[in-house]
């Protein structure tokens, strides 16, 4: 392969990339990704790590701060801090947060046992992983974090780790 080919294929390189991330980031903001990936994750049959179902029906009507992560992933842990305190200091406003582990579950009950946290966390495994593609994920890396608003319309989503104000900026706009 010459250099002139070489750079022609780095150029539409960068230019596909650099597509897709102001395409994703445009389909987030305009929320055309939301209304059949938030149906499909009210409608995932979720379970807890101890195996028991999750009632996701009772999360509608709230607001709903929905975080993929994963026990490995170093920001997801340092951001469940921030989440945990949040999710305590919102619980009274109808804001709820979930957070969905991309995990094996017996990863998901030896991590949560040294670092408990107080909203649910659910297994959500390989379907978990391509829901948070379809809520807009492009890149399928974590943490990734999607506010749901009381209406069930996507309103937000972070990919990396959230700040604690950050988060209450989108909280405040959701609710």
């Amino acid at each position: 392969m010459n250099r002139r080919q070489l750079l022609t294929i780095c150029g539409i390189s960068l230019m596909a990339l650099l597509g897709g991330v102001f395409t994703s980031q445009w389909i987030s903001k305009t929320g055309l990704a939301s209304d059949p990936s938030v149906k499909a994750f009210f409608a995932n049959p979720w379970q807890t790590p101890d195996g028991k179902p999750a009632n996701s029906a009772e999360w509608q009507g709230k607001v709903l701060i929905v975080n993929f992560w994963a026990s490995w992933c170093p920001p997801c842990v340092e951001e469940m801090p921030t989440l945990d305190l949040l999710s305590q200091e919102y619980l009274q406003q109808n804001v709820l947060f979930v957070g969905i582990g991309i995990d094996s579950p017996s990863n998901i009950r030896e991590f949560l046992k040294s670092t408990p946290v107080s909203y649910p966390i659910l297994i959500g495994g390989l379907e978990g992983s391509n829901l948070s593609k379809q809520m807009g994920n492009t890149q399928g890396a974590l943490p990734y974090t999607v506010i749901i608003d009381a209406k069930g319309k996507s309103t937000y989503t972070k990919l990396g780790k959230i700040s604690e104000d950050e988060l209450r900026k989108a909280i405040k706009a959701a609710l």
